[in-house]
């Protein structure tokens, strides 16, 4: 018997609904591969997924290549001290004679981690002792400012500069439980420069000498090497 044209489509149509059926029922609840191209970064690997690829330290390739990638930055000249990594500004405020600018990066946010401002690195330290996980609002906030073995881990970079003593800290969590850092004490680096890179999403924290009037707010985006977060040179 002789199979018609409309037939013969109709037959490979339904074999392909049930291909596209059986791939988001194997997927779920997380994006079928077919349609993966067509979604942003965070629908393409949600925050779960991501999550549990890092409890089973089985990272997708795909996700990995993307995670990895290290654009360049375009510097502004002047005065201005830039961003120090991706992400959103999670507090920026005066304490005890230093002014502390967090950034808070995300599993999506490009993780090379550059410095502020140009300089001498005086020194690499390693700091903490403990990884924080999911934890309430105020207990991350209390966790910026913790220095020494109390500490989350993390690696504090000091800077000589021409504003004074300048620190870049890279600090862990669970889900970011490695940190590389590229810089050696005696390097010069200049305004922008990659210092190193945070695995899987945690936080950079900016401490300047003295009061200084940050032109970023909480809850800002900034880019790393790109965003100034001051307007001057000197700290006041």
């Amino acid at each position: 018997m002789k199979i018609s044209k409309v037939l013969l489509v109709q037959l490979v149509l339904l074999a392909l609904s049930l291909f596209v059926l059986a791939e988001w029922a194997n997927n779920f609840p997380f994006p079928s591969p077919l349609i993966k191209p067509l979604l942003s970064p965070r629908l393409r690997w949600p925050t779960e997924q991501v999550m549990e690829w890092i409890e089973t330290q089985n990272i997708d390739p795909a996700f990995k290549k993307y995670f990895y990638r290290d654009p360049e930055r375009h510097v502004p000249g002047g005065p201005g001290l830039v961003a120090a990594a991706d992400g959103l500004v999670k507090a920026a405020e005066y304490r005890d004679g230093v002014t502390f600018l967090v950034i808070g990066l995300s599993f999506w946010d490009v993780h090379v981690v550059r410095t502020p401002i140009a300089g001498v690195v005086e020194s690499v330290e390693n700091e903490g002792v403990f990884y924080s996980r999911l934890s309430s609002r105020e207990d991350r906030n209390a966790i910026f400012f913790l220095r020494g073995k109390v500490a989350p881990v993390q690696e504090v970079v000091t800077l000589r500069t021409d504003n004074g003593e300048v620190k870049v800290r890279l600090v862990t969590s669970y889900w970011a439980s490695r940190i590389k850092v590229w810089t050696h004490p005696g390097q010069h680096l200049d305004k922008g420069q990659r210092i190193g890179r945070i695995l899987l999403g945690s936080t950079v924290i900016v401490e300047l000498p003295g009061k200084v009037a940050l032109a970023v707010k909480k809850d800002e985006r900034v880019v790393a090497g790109e965003t100034l977060i001051t307007t001057g040179g000197k700290t006041q």
